[in-house]
């Protein structure tokens, strides 16, 4: 999958479009992504004004198995097998806000990718850090 600069891929028909998802650059063992701070991203209970920490999460594993999906082979695919997460700070819902995931490979096996993934703010604040585990695996027919 190609990302060119300047125009970030839309995820199709998924959870990740549904939480406005969009992978602005991905390499071997490096991917950045955008996610709107919104309504569909908010946590869901009163007062609906932060970020919901299982967005994050999810945001995470998303990004971490888009970039697994760039190293495997064309008859293997990923599958989170784990992700935890720490949310260090809160970023509020608005017009125009957004947070950013930087995922980086930090394990890259036969059988599994280990993923480090920081969700930031567009000033830099780091808000979670996360890691995933995908699990490698033949295609089904």
């Amino acid at each position: 999958m190609q990302i060119e600069p300047g125009k970030p891929y839309e995820l199709k028909e998924s959870i990740g479009r549904f939480l406005g998802i969009k992978l602005v650059e991905m390499k071997d063992g490096h991917v950045k992504a955008t996610m709107p701070v919104n309504d569909h991203t908010a946590r869901p209970c009163t007062p609906v004004d932060i970020l919901n920490g299982g967005a994050s999460l999810a945001f995470a594993e998303i990004v971490s198995g888009y970039g697994s999906i760039h190293l495997c082979a064309e008859d293997e695919e990923p599958v989170g097998i784990q992700v935890s997460a720490n949310h260090v700070s809160m970023t509020p819902v608005g017009e125009g806000r957004y947070v950013e995931a930087h995922a980086n490979i930090v394990h890259r096996g036969r059988t599994q990718h280990v993923w480090n993934v920081d969700i930031i703010t567009p000033e830099g604040k780091l808000v979670s850090t996360a890691r995933v585990v995908n699990l490698i695996i033949k295609k089904r027919p």
